[in-house]
């Protein structure tokens, strides 16, 4: 039957000669071109078949496993082949019990000639002519898409992986729940990293590779493998990937068995990470996939926290909530709004707590609700170009609104700033921070409970970081809420030291009582803890301590003159004998005291028990906010940590929203561990950005059960300090060691 085989064909059909994959490759030219397949099958005939990847022999027995069915007869699994080609792999199916089998390719030269060869011997099989990536099925249609190198030929780099997402896309939709996705594929990076991405949520993965027979055996650079998609029941279900490699190993094929054990690994931590935190941010891409079910309809009481923000799309990166309204939410205006959160605003109660995220949702009246919370990275600029740069991120999340898509309107709602009544103080300009900005503030009362809800607030701004508030003091003045009448704001109050309105200062006072052992060594035998401050401010964190800490002796380092005249002028700073300031260069000043040699008791004093270091940055283009980047270069820490007493304890706040600068200074800080800091401490404050890290100088290990005792103590400490206490307990709870 057919034509006599040439000798390249005896040798491709028998193993006698190996496949040359670049030859194969200049035949075709463009694997995604209808009209190079209808050429590249006219020129070999239907007789002439072309076996991508591996033989019949080394799949069978994965094939017929993988489509066997509970309940199900082979005749009856219905099993679609998309870009069959001439492949016989449709033929050995048929031949091996699955005769309901649909093969599809958008070459009508390869379907006619394989209807032809097919008709008389296996009259169920059925053929139609079909782009892979537009599949005229039903949804749920078959129980089997068979793949071999359909995938692999739509993946094209230079052409990326949009016709392999429209693809994966249709396989998902035909398959019906149990359905299988069997790809036979090179496992290319690119390939394999769509692949894990598409069926991540909702699918039970496995990954085999093929046994190869000659001619595949002697050339590594050909294995095959198949992947297993397997569709469950729960669209949100994240599986452990299932690994079936046999020999393959890095020995015998070297960096493509390296990169694919990299992947593989990488997949696995992400499937983990997806597994086990409820509480994590999602992407568009992850929501897109499935990892909250399906995001195109309502889901009453649905609340999912995301990330939004693309690169060559948007400008920035937000923080969101996305709520789909509870079944008890009255009356909708809009099917789907949006409610942006001011920076000032991102810590209210109404809009940090779940219970007063639901009441905005209410009282949006809309059905879906997204909350976007601006921070220091995008709140500068126009809310009109805020909403240009979100509008297209936040169109990707509306759910289906009927035959009326593209009519629906998404309103932008804002919360205001927070601020009900704000007097300019006092501006100065200075040659080294440039125009610096005293106002008073009353905020709007939010919530009910806030015992400060009235009160004024002191803060200190920089123009050249406007949204970033440098402190913030609560003052004594307190007006009647119920009063018509709204006081004049610059009139004279008093900066209460007792009270710390940001939560980095406590913070910062909380992991001092947590981990610095030097606080009760003082206490037992009467001296001073030497405290260092590198950054000035308004003076409101070396205040409190001075008051509510009696065993520190501190010092304060401000490099510009002009801020310790307005933390003196309009902050109440005083300087004592137990709290002094240095107006110099904070590097120059510990470099001095690390390399100062000891030379008895004297000099020794010169060591710093707890240094701390809270610094804005002047250039943020570093991906800084705090503190400035030299305050975190290695120079710098291994003077700092040399600048410690033996039991000392280095504080840094860092503001960053990049994660490869946070992972950078992480690692300085770990860097040599002989030579940097082994023991440090974390303490997230602001989700993302805003962090205070600990470290001690001791390389003795601190371990959990230390760590317990300690947050112990902390509490029972502040328990005599009721202005205060609750919050540095609170705080000290979620100082972890960052491993």
């Amino acid at each position: 039957m057919g034509k006599k085989k040439s000798k390249q064909q005896r040798g491709i059909a028998n193993g006698e000669e190996k496949i040359n994959q670049e030859e194969i490759l200049k035949t075709l030219g463009d694997f995604t071109d209808k009209d190079n397949w209808d050429k590249f099958f006219t020129l070999r005939g239907s007789d002439d078949n072309f076996e991508w990847y591996a033989e019949w022999p080394q799949l069978r027995s994965l094939l017929t496993d993988n489509l066997s069915f509970p309940e199900k007869h082979p005749e009856g699994v219905t099993i679609l082949v998309p870009g069959c080609g001439n492949s016989k792999l449709s033929e050995q199916l048929y031949d091996a019990g699955f005769q309901s089998i649909t093969n599809i390719d958008f070459s009508k030269v390869v379907i006619m000639d394989m209807l032809r060869r097919n008709v008389r011997e296996r009259p169920a099989m059925k053929w139609r002519v079909m782009d892979m990536t537009e599949l005229q099925f039903d949804g749920e249609s078959f129980n089997a898409v068979v793949d071999k190198g359909g995938l692999d030929a739509l993946m094209e780099p230079k052409l990326g992986s949009g016709l392999g997402i429209l693809y994966l896309s249709e396989v998902k939709r035909v398959l019906e729940i149990g359905g299988k996705f069997i790809c036979l594929t090179l496992a290319e990076s690119h390939v394999l990293d769509l692949l894990f991405h598409e069926f991540r949520f909702g699918w039970k993965m496995s990954l085999h590779a093929i046994s190869q027979g000659p001619p595949y055996g002697t050339t590594p650079e050909l294995q095959t493998f198949v992947v297993v998609a397997e569709k469950d029941s729960s669209p949100t279900l994240v599986s452990d990937l299932s690994l079936f490699l046999g020999g393959y190993s890095i020995e015998r094929h070297g960096n493509q068995a390296r990169k694919l054990y990299e992947m593989l690994e990488k997949e696995r931590h992400t499937r983990t990470k997806y597994s086990n935190n409820s509480d994590m941010s999602y992407t568009i891409e992850d929501l897109r996939l499935g990892a909250k079910g399906n995001i195109s309809m309502l889901q009453p009481g649905r609340r999912i926290k995301l990330v939004l923000g693309e690169p060559g799309v948007s400008n920035f990166f937000y923080n969101c909530m996305l709520l789909d309204a509870k079944p008890d939410s009255g009356q909708f205006v809009y099917h789907y709004g949006v409610f942006i959160v001011p920076q000032l605003r991102a810590h209210d109660w109404l809009y940090t707590s779940e219970e007063g995220q639901w009441l905005i949702v209410v009282s949006a009246k809309a059905a879906r609700l997204c909350m976007v919370f601006l921070d220091s990275s995008n709140s500068v600029f126009p809310m009109q170009s805020i909403q240009s740069d979100l509008s297209p991120l936040v169109k990707q999340l509306a759910p289906n609104y009927g035959d009326n898509d593209n009519d629906l309107q998404i309103p932008f709602m804002a919360a205001g700033d927070g601020i009900k009544k704000r007097d300019i103080v006092y501006q100065v300009e200075s040659d080294l921070t440039g125009l610096i900005i005293v106002d008073d503030v009353i905020y709007e009362a939010i919530n009910k409970d806030d015992p400060y809800k009235g009160h004024k607030y002191r803060r200190l701004t920089f123009e050249r970081s406007e949204n970033l508030v440098q402190s913030e003091a609560l003052l004594s003045s307190k007006f009647d809420s119920h009063s018509s009448r709204t006081p004049a704001l610059s009139s004279e109050a008093e900066v209460i030291h007792n009270h710390l309105a940001s939560p980095y200062h406590n913070g910062i006072i909380s992991g001092i009582l947590l981990i610095s052992s030097h606080l009760s060594t003082a206490t037992s035998f009467g001296g001073l803890v030497k405290t260092a401050v590198l950054g000035l401010g308004a003076g409101l964190l070396p205040m409190f301590m001075k008051k509510n800490l009696p065993t520190l002796q501190i010092e304060v380092i401000e490099l510009d003159p002009v801020v310790l005249d307005v933390a003196r002028d309009f902050f109440g700073f005083k300087v004592d004998e137990r709290l002094k300031v240095h107006v110099t260069d904070g590097i120059k000043f510990i470099k001095e005291i690390a390399d100062s040699k000891v030379e008895g008791e004297e000099k020794s004093l010169r060591k710093i028990d707890i240094l701390i270091v809270d610094v804005d940055s002047s250039d943020t283009s570093s991906g800084l906010t705090c503190p400035e980047a030299d305050f975190v270069e290695e120079y710098f820490l291994l003077a700092a940590k040399e600048s410690l007493s033996e039991q000392g304890l280095f504080i840094i706040n860092l503001v960053s929203r990049s994660s490869t600068m946070k992972d950078a200074v992480y690692s300085r800080l770990k860097k040599a561990r002989t030579r940097v800091f082994s023991n440090i401490f974390c303490l997230k404050i602001e989700e993302d950005v805003n962090e205070v890290l600990f470290a001690l100088k001791t390389d003795f290990a601190i371990e959990e059960q230390q760590l317990s005792e300690a947050r112990n103590a902390v509490a029972r400490y502040s328990e005599e300090a009721k202005e205060w206490g609750e919050k540095v307990a609170d705080q000290s709870k979620s100082i972890e060691l960052l491993s």
